[in-house]
C-alpha cells in the first residue's frame, strides 16, 4: 500500500479538474481533490474514481483563502495517515480557478485582487505548504492558459496571473530539482466548460472566432486536457521538467 502514488487536484469536482482527476485515476494513482461549493458534484467524481478501482477523497477548499490552508492540510494529512500510514502524497495539480472577462479599462481593484488571490497568491502558498508533505520524486503541475501567450481582449487580469504562473513554475523546477520534484505547466486554450460563465460553451460568436484561428478548427473540450495532466503524473514524464505544454489545438500559430 505504501507504494501507491497519490495526487492532489484542486478544483476537481467539475470541468477540466474533473477530467484530470479521472484520467489520473486511470493511470493507477489514487486521488485527493478539492471542491469549492458543489459537494454533490464532488461526490460524483469520488464515485467515478472508485469505479475505476482507485481511492478518492474530496475536501472543501477556497484556494483564494491562504489562511485556510493549514486547516486543510491538517485534514488531508489525517486522511492520508489513516488510509496509507503516512501523511505524504506525490503530485499536486493546481487547477482551481475562475475567470473574469472585462476590458482592461473597466477592471476594478477587486477584480484584480480576486484573480491574483485565486490564480497566483493561492497557488504560490498552497504549493509551498504542499511541498512539505510531498514525497521526493513527485511532481507539480500548474494550470496556466493559452492567454499567457496569445491575446484575446478582455482577459488582461486573468492572463497576467497565468503569465506569472509560467514564470513561477520554472523557479519551482529549479529550486526543487534537488528533491527530484518536477514542475511543469499545462496551458489549455479555449475549452468548452462552465468556466468564466461558460463563454466558450455557449457564446457561438466567440466559438466561431476561436475555431477560425485554431489549426484543428474547433474549441477544445475538457477531455482534450485531462490525459496530458495524467501523463505528467507518471514515470513516462520523468525527464519533462520546467516546461510549458500548451494544449490549444494550435491557436494563433
Amino acid at each position: 500500500m505504501t507504494n501507491t502514488k497519490i495526487a492532489l487536484v484542486t478544483g476537481g469536482s467539475r470541468g477540466l479538474g474533473r477530467d484530470m482527476a479521472i484520467n489520473i485515476a486511470k493511470k493507477g494513482i489514487d486521488v485527493v481533490f478539492t471542491y469549492h461549493s458543489n459537494e454533490k458534484a464532488a461526490m460524483e467524481v469520488e464515485a467515478a474514481i472508485e469505479a475505476l478501482g482507485r481511492k478518492a477523497a474530496a475536501f472543501q477548499l477556497d484556494t483564494s483563502d491562504v489562511s485556510s490552508f493549514d486547516a486543510f492540510f491538517t485534514k488531508v494529512s489525517a486522511y492520508l495517515s489513516e488510509n496509507y500510514g503516512k501523511p505524504n502524497f506525490d503530485y499536486i495539480v493546481n487547477n482551481a480557478g475562475t475567470g473574469i472577462y472585462k476590458p482592461f479599462v473597466d477592471t476594478t481593484e477587486a477584480d484584480f485582487d480576486e484573480m491574483m488571490n485565486i490564480h497566483l497568491k493561492g497557488v504560490y502558498f498552497l504549493t509551498q505548504k504542499a511541498v512539505a508533505l510531498m514525497n521526493d520524486g513527485g511532481g507539480i503541475i500548474n494550470i496556466s492558459s493559452g492567454l499567457a501567450r496569445f491575446t484575446f481582449p478582455n482577459s488582461s487580469a486573468y492572463a497576467a496571473m497565468k503569465g506569472a504562473i509560467d514564470v513561477f513554475t520554472r523557479y519551482l523546477a529549479k529550486e526543487l530539482g534537488g528533491r527530484g520534484i518536477r514542475a511543469n505547466v499545462v496551458a489549455p486554450g479555449a475549452i468548452a466548460t462552465e468556466f468564466g460563465g461558460g463563454e466558450n460553451k455557449t457564446n457561438e460568436q466567440k466559438r466561431k472566432v476561436v475555431a477560425s484561428v485554431t489549426a484543428l478548427g474547433r474549441v477544445g473540450e475538457p477531455e482534450d486536457i485531462g490525459g496530458i495532466v495524467a501523463f505528467l503524473c507518471t514515470e513516462d514524464a520523468r525527464w519533462v521538467n520546467g516546461q510549458r505544454i500548451e494544449a490549444s489545438g494550435g491557436t494563433m500559430l
